[in-house]
């Protein structure tokens, strides 16, 4: 029997809890893994280790859904501990995230590696004493002019940015979808890309 397959997946999306943070660019992750709540009627609605989470199944593989209500530089204090309670290995993790270093309209799934500044990210590296889980990197562009960056992720995203964030979302929907059933690769090779047209 293929142990993989039966390991159960840990799909999470990064934010910060509370309404007055709801639309704002650093919650595009939190949008996502709503996003595909809805898509796979697995609603978040259960409290466990300081995350909303949904469980369901998804082909032949079990997940589990999940939306830290920790704040986003804590995040990492509740994914290991769902983790290590669902018995996910690492390279089951898949994590959705805001990236500054990506234009919007730009999706990016990588294997692993360091944080790039993204608080949220760092404290899951740190709790789990590695950077080897998958994450989806949601590019919202650098801020304009002078502005400090901590200001511009906890904007809400401009009229003219939303259809381009929509269908970001629309696409990590189907990439972490492709993930669980086909793998990494699958999904990278279909999903990394400009997903503006331009």
């Amino acid at each position: 029997m293929d142990n993989e397959k039966q390991s159960p997946y840990l799909i999470v999306g990064l934010g910060n809890p509370g309404i007055k943070y709801r639309k704002t660019r650093h919650n595009f992750g939190f949008m996502v893994v709503d996003a595909l709540a809805e898509d796979l009627k697995l609603p978040l609605k259960k409290l466990k280790y300081k995350a909303m989470i949904g469980e369901g199944r998804l082909g032949d593989s079990k997940i589990i859904l999940a939306r830290p209500l920790t704040y986003m530089n804590n995040s990492g204090d509740s994914v290991w501990q769902l983790a290590k309670f669902f018995k996910v290995p690492n390279e089951n993790i898949i994590v959705a995230h805001d990236d500054l270093d990506l234009p919007l309209g730009v999706l990016r799934l990588r294997p692993g590696g360091g944080a790039s500044g993204q608080r949220g990210v760092a404290s899951i590296i740190q709790k789990l004493g590695t950077q080897d889980f998958a994450r989806v990197r949601l590019g919202i562009s650098r801020p304009p002019g002078q502005m400090d960056p901590v200001d511009y992720v906890l904007e809400k995203f401009l009229p003219n940015e939303e259809k381009l964030r929509d269908i970001v979302i629309k696409e990590a929907v189907e990439a972490i979808q492709v993930f669980v059933r086909e793998g990494l690769s699958m999904a990278m090779n279909k999903y990394n890309g400009d997903v503006s047209g331009t």
